[in-house]
């Protein structure tokens, strides 16, 4: 039986769809005109509205850069950023602003990459022409455009478009609906598609077979489960930290399917006894994170949370405080890509002239 709100919402989910083909079109016959960058330019996107395992990619990207002698510009739009226009987050020597002024995706790739300038800001065109005037003696070697794939205003040397193997994606519908950006056969427009999150191998058949028609190199990757990561200050020494299987927690996150946290916190033993789930990107308040702590201390458990939350949280050290006077700690993934990465690594590039 059709859900009542997916009926009432369909007429606007035809409404978005028609604009954004509208506006693609557009793009498509060169009415709307793209700018070239004198530096090159790639560029990582998704179809929906996260969730995809993008920002573990891009950080991968930049470090792949770093790796083969190319020091790169990370370009981000900063969601729910408290700052407006264009910000320098990390001159390539130090990170400058707080999670609060350049978003917790932002301030995470800034920190995880201090040898990478970061900049965000609203419209990509001005973020790039900031980093063409403030480093013009020691430009970057490329520019990678962080969630871009909707964003044709730029044009690029590669244009990387990410999918969640663990959607239904076939069956997906176009925002508000659904998840859907644009319309899965847009995908073509990429010069190449990874597919992110692949557990599920009958399901990822399915769209690899759909993907596979398209006839774009086709990457695939899985989440990598990192480093749990000890913020609290409880412990004396390294050794008293205790390892995952010996952890009781309270697991919490305000991430695009938030249930994937406690599966991989789960694959690595750490006993889960309470969770509470929070909206993607959600701002958190002391009131939440004080009533967390309390639920924590009365049952004797360790907190933990996602690495892009921990970030979100970074920018306010009132909350940081409330959370670490309970042995806490933070889950980092990675993206793991074990098939077609010597492709990548050969449109990367490609992309620079290497």
């Amino acid at each position: 039986m059709p859900d009542p709100l997916s009926i009432l919402l369909r007429p606007l989910s035809l409404l978005f769809r028609s604009t954004v083909q509208v506006r693609n079109s557009l793009f498509e016959h060169r009415i709307f005109k793209k700018w070239k960058s004198p530096v090159p330019v790639v560029s990582i996107g998704n179809l929906t509205a996260g969730g995809t395992g993008k920002t573990p990619l891009v950080d991968w990207v930049v470090k792949y850069y770093l790796s083969i002698g190319c020091k790169p510009a990370i370009i981000s739009r900063g969601y729910r950023r408290e700052s407006k226009g264009v910000q320098l987050v990390s001159d390539g020597n130090r990170v400058l602003l707080s999670s609060r002024e350049s978003g917790d995706e932002t301030a995470m790739l800034a920190w995880n990459n201090p040898d990478a300038i970061v900049v965000v800001g609203e419209k990509r065109k001005d973020a790039v022409n900031y980093i063409l005037q403030h480093f013009a003696r020691r430009l970057p070697a490329v520019i990678v455009l962080d969630d871009a794939f909707q964003h044709r205003q730029i044009a690029r040397n590669l244009d990387i478009a990410v999918i969640n193997a663990s959607e239904p994606l076939l069956k997906a519908k176009m925002l508000p609906a659904g998840r859907l950006r644009e319309p899965l056969k847009n995908i073509a427009r990429a010069d190449m598609i990874l597919l992110n999150k692949i557990s599920d191998t009958q399901q990822a058949d399915l769209i690899i077979k759909k993907l596979e028609d398209i006839g774009r190199p086709l990457v695939k990757a899985r989440i990598k489960i990192g480093d749990l990561v000890c913020v609290s200050g409880n412990f004396r020494s390294p050794e008293e930290v205790p390892a995952p299987h010996n952890l009781r927690v309270l697991a919490f996150a305000g991430i695009a399917f938030p249930e994937s946290f406690v599966e991989c916190l789960i694959k690595e033993g750490v006993h889960v006894e309470a969770h509470h789930f929070f909206q993607d990107h959600e701002p958190y308040s002391a009131k939440k994170l004080q009533a967390l702590r309390r639920e924590a201390e009365q049952k004797e458990l360790s907190l933990v949370t996602t690495e892009k939350d921990y970030f979100r949280m970074l920018g306010r050290p009132e909350l940081i405080s409330i959370i670490t006077t309970r042995p806490c700690f933070y889950l980092k993934i990675e993206t793991d890509i074990f098939e077609g990465r010597e492709k990548l690594q050969e449109m990367l590039r490609t992309a620079v002239g290497k």
